[in-house]
């Protein structure tokens, strides 16, 4: 499912296979996690019900940077950020901006193209190995 940039593929596989395999699959690829927040962690500490929500906030400043050269605000969009969650049937989903609608969103132009398409690919790459699907091919831009 894509929606507005937001990009939504089931796991196969429970939240915690697919959230090591997501840790895994970022390491593997040489980024480096910043962050991870436990949605459902810091709802339960407040006696509010929520089912398994964690994002995990990752990327490469070599990646990064140049977009933030050309738009400082990309930053409000970066680093990349991935949500592994719990749908209300028990079945687990990864939810992530694409990076051709963060480049639209910040009207980057052509001469980000190729540092899109990097980026796209590692994350396709990242997000299909945690849900342990095929990578899909690049949609166009």
């Amino acid at each position: 499912m894509k929606d507005n940039g937001l990009m939504t593929i089931d796991s196969n596989g429970t939240t915690p296979e697919t959230l090591a395999r997501l840790a895994q699959a970022i390491e593997k690829t040489g980024m480096t996690i910043l962050a991870r927040v436990d949605h459902a962690a810091a709802a339960h500490a407040s006696n509010l019900p929520l089912r398994p929500t964690e994002v995990f906030i990752f990327g490469n400043p070599r990646a990064g940077t140049p977009l933030m050269q050309l738009d400082q605000r990309v930053g409000i969009d970066l680093p990349i950020k991935v949500l592994v969650w719990e749908d209300e049937c028990g079945k687990t989903k990864v939810s992530y901006n694409t990076i051709s609608w963060i480049a639209s969103r910040h009207d980057l132009g052509p001469s980000t193209e190729a540092v899109v398409k990097a980026m796209t690919a590692a994350i396709e790459t990242v997000v299909a190995e945690a849900a342990a699907r095929p990578v899909q091919a690049n949609p166009a831009f």
